[in-house]
């Protein structure tokens, strides 16, 4: 990366309707006629880097109209259009079709159709630009021209590529029989070609990325399958099968869960270094299409029942990247789990490697390892992977304790002015506020991180009883109980019934009501006694819009619906919110929010994206769309998994031989059927009709009881 990981504003837009496509931890944006339009942050990203920040297709110097788009394969899109009406003509005769896969870079079969009775003679122009920005550069508005960038000219191709970062790419062209005139500046190619009566014409374009000096080749080329897409395109079709298949008579509710399926697919990372791992899961396109420790963590454990395999490949590659060693400028301490992995050159010139860079300014990355840890277990992770995946939970527990905690807390406060300002999932440079919407100064201590850190000494506490270790389960549980008896008395606001967001850098509580709270309903740090007040607030007409829960209740200082972080509603956020509020029993509440968010993912065309505007229901009667928001989102495609795991009310228990199935359907939900869902090391059935709250569950190891009831509500106290 080419400058320092704060940023004070919000992802640069990718434009109304844009194409996104994925493989690999390469990807592509375009608009939906196929073209990238410079100044925009549309390109061919691949490292990091876009390789290409311009490619326009031009026919007579007229530009493509869009027709349609057809997507398959999340690599693979087709581009239809039509050129510019020729001369006479009341209407164009000319059908450009663009077939489009990504991967490594990016290939391209272009075809124009004639549909008239006599020859269409042409100029066909495709317009090119690198300006070879880091990813960081354009997510953040902090494009520079490189001056650098040079082009050279061989046969049929253009080479573009920046001295200074040794990146850039090559694009080469073949069409047969018509010669094909590569331009350096303008940088173009340029065919002149001649398409018969009802027939076409073809040309095969192709970027080849160019990385620390190398040149690559795409995945896709010369209408074959290389070996890296046919392998990409291999592991999407073997994780499809090995998916629970999901029968329901609410049609909405499959089309959503198909649609989460195939994203979680998408986004999948393989370690090139460790291939006979399980993958693990980027965070997002297209600007988190790399490993992260929060959102990854989350977003495993949240589709627990789809596929517990990710969550173990995540635990593995993020334990192979934990801190070792003290460097301020990327804030990494021993033990201590990373915030984000990236491939973009450095300003020293370092190549990025195989490892990437690793960024470690996350203050709850480290708790949720522990966390995700403990429930792979409960989900049935058997004991040998998970014992040894255990040190590196023990050494994430004592990097909260030696390095994070003070007055029995964990705070953060970045290292230097490079960092992120805010460190928990809120990590916009405003996304912490008091009610009148000053912004709280680190070292902050936040809510739901308490939470996540009791929810990580619980899990540990019950590694402990299973392994017969006495003294250190007696350790973990009263850290809990201490950790959950002090956050109860310092964040509770007892004049405002709800939970401050956080403590201050003068341990003042932050008093925005937001949805942080939600998260510690969650973890289960919250009393009983107090559970009822946030409930009551979560489903208030301030803080839930019909569709979701905002971030900031409409009543604070900083609340805006249309902001990143301050009103807008974040579906994980929400869902997590809802599997909290079913914790505690408020079966009611949590129906509501579930049921909205799936409204919401409809409205979507199914996919819920990264986040919505947070505008009430009542006003508009569709979702409000963020404009600079991400999808696919792992954990937004996500939440539906979850929300379904919720409203069955799966708690498995494995190493205590039990699991609680008690379905609580909202009315009018359908009926629904899963056919091989990962659980105990085994597949198995469920059935749920409409109306019944009793499950029929089949294919449970016979040292597995199933109980048909729901998990006894949060205790007052850690493991009891």
């Amino acid at each position: 990366m080419t400058g320092g990981w704060t940023f004070e504003g919000q992802p640069s837009p990718i434009g109304a309707g844009a194409v996104t496509l994925v493989a690999g931890g390469s990807f592509c944006v375009s608009s939906r006629n196929g073209d990238i339009l410079p100044g925009s942050a549309q390109g061919i990203y691949y490292a990091d880097t876009r390789l290409l920040s311009q490619w326009e297709l031009r026919v007579d110097d007229g530009p493509i109209e869009e027709l349609q788009v057809v997507t398959g394969e999340p690599y693979h899109a087709t581009f239809l259009g039509r050129a510019p009406r020729r001369p006479g003509q009341a209407e164009s005769t000319l059908l450009v079709t663009r077939d489009r896969y990504v991967g490594g870079g990016l290939s391209e079969d272009l075809v124009i159709r004639n549909m008239s009775l006599e020859p269409a003679g042409l100029v066909v122009t495709l317009l090119v630009g690198s300006d070879v920005c880091d990813l960081f550069e354009v997510k953040t508005h902090r494009v520079h021209w490189v001056a650098d960038v040079t082009t050279a000219t061989e046969e049929g191709s253009l080479r573009m590529v920046s001295v200074s970062r040794a990146r850039g790419a090559r694009v080469t062209a073949e069409a047969g029989d018509t010669p094909v005139l590569a331009v350096p500046a303008p940088r173009m190619l340029l065919f002149r070609a001649v398409v018969p009566p009802r027939g076409e014409w073809r040309a095969a374009l192709k970027v080849n990325p160019i990385i620390d000096g190398g040149e690559t080749e795409a995945w896709y080329c010369d209408k074959r399958l290389t070996p890296a897409l046919a392998e990409q395109a291999g592991r999407l079709f073997e994780w499809d099968q090995s998916l629970p298949e999901v029968t329901t008579s609410n049609a909405a509710l499959g089309a959503i869960l198909r649609q989460s399926h195939r994203d979680i697919g998408a986004l999948r990372l393989f370690d090139p270094e460790r291939p006979d791992l399980p993958p693990s899961v980027a965070a997002g396109a297209p600007w988190f299409m790399t490993l992260f420790g929060r959102d990854s963590l989350l977003t495993s454990l949240l589709v627990l029942p789809l596929d517990p395999g990710l969550a173990y490949g995540t635990l593995c590659r993020l334990a192979s990247l934990q801190g070792t060693k003290t460097d301020p400028m990327t804030e990494e301490e021993p033990g201590k789990i990373l915030h984000e992995l990236r491939y973009g050159a450095r300003q020293d010139g370092a190549a990025a490697g195989v490892g990437g860079h690793a960024y470690y300014g996350s203050v709850d990355s480290s708790p949720l390892f522990v966390v995700l840890l403990g429930e792979l277990r409960r989900w049935g992770l058997d004991s040998e992977a998970a014992w040894r995946l255990l040190p590196n939970a023990d050494a994430a527990l004592e990097w909260i304790e030696r390095y994070g905690t003070r007055d029995g807390f964990l705070w953060y406060r970045r290292k230097t002015d490079q960092g992120l300002v805010n460190q928990g999932w809120k990590d916009s440079f405003d996304g912490i506020n008091f009610a009148d919407g000053t912004l709280a100064r680190p070292p902050i201590a936040l809510a739901e991180v308490q939470g996540y850190v009791y929810a990580a000494y619980v899990a540990r506490h019950y590694f402990a009883r299973e392994a017969g270790d006495a003294d250190a389960e007696r350790h973990y549980r009263s850290r809990a109980a201490e950790l959950r008896a002090r956050f109860n008395e310092r964040f509770w606001l007892p004049d405002r019934g709800y939970f401050a967001v956080g403590l201050d850098h003068e341990g003042r509580p932050i008093d925005a009501l937001a949805s942080n709270m939600g998260h510690c309903l969650w973890s289960g740090i919250v009393d009983r006694d107090k559970a009822a007040s946030v409930a009551g607030h979560l489903l208030s007409p301030r803080m839930f819009t019909g569709f979701g829960i905002r971030t900031l209740a409409s009543d604070m200082g900083a609340y805006n619906p249309m902001s990143y972080h301050n009103g807008s509603v974040w579906p994980h956020d929400s869902a997590l919110a809802a599997a909290g509020l079913m914790r505690y029993g408020f079966v009611e509440e949590a129906q509501r929010v579930a049921c909205g968010l799936l409204d919401a993912a409809r409205a979507f065309g199914d996919r819920l994206p990264e986040l919505f505007c947070g505008f009430d229901r009542g006003e508009f009667r569709l979702p409000v769309p963020y404009p600079t928001s991400c999808s696919p989102q792992a954990w937004s495609s996500a939440a539906p998994i979850q929300l379904v795991r919720l409203l069955l009310r799966i708690d498995p228990w494995v190493p205590h031989g039990k699991v609680w199935i008690a379905p609580a359907l909202p009315e009018g939900f359908g009926d629904l059927h899963i056919s091989g869902m990962h659980l105990a090391g085994t597949r198995v059935d469920l059935d749920v009709r409409e109306g019944s709250g009793v499950p029929h569950v089949t294919g449970l190891p016979d040292d597995v009881r199933l109980i048909p009831e729901p998990r006894p509500p949060a205790p007052s106290r850690a493991g009891a």
